[in-house]
């Protein structure tokens, strides 16, 4: 990765590390809604949700456009398998590492594995 997609995986994971940005998406990767109404679905303030909403845009997790006086958010579902990807990509390099130490420990003769199992799939 470059320091451009280490810079987006930061804004990504930033954004969806809140549990109320989480929610925020769900609902604009179901449909557009306007900012007005997705803030009448928290018990916080119009501002508040502004901001994860704001935060969630930075990310490029969702995209607002203006309708009228209305800012309508819609989530971004290419942005979205992008992430997917890039958590797809971290597992295989995961499994692989595990997989190398499974054969590492099942060549030598001298581990045990009955007592003390490594592996982890």
């Amino acid at each position: 990765m470059n320091e451009k997609d280490e810079d987006r995986a930061d804004a990504w994971f930033h954004a969806l590390s809140d549990r109320t940005r989480r929610d925020i998406l769900r609902r604009v990767l179901a449909g557009e809604h306007s900012v007005s109404a997705l803030a009448r679905s928290y018990d916080m303030s119009f501002a508040a949700v502004q901001k994860h909403v704001a935060v969630l845009e930075r990310a490029g997790l969702l995209t607002k456009r203006r309708q009228g006086r209305e800012a309508l958010a819609s989530g971004d579902v290419e942005a979205v398998r992008a992430v997917g990807v890039m958590l797809t990509d971290l597992e295989a390099l995961w499994r692989g590492r595990i997989s190398r130490m499974d054969e590492l420990f099942a060549s030598d003769p001298q581990h045990d594995t009955t007592d003390n199992p490594t592996h982890l799939t």
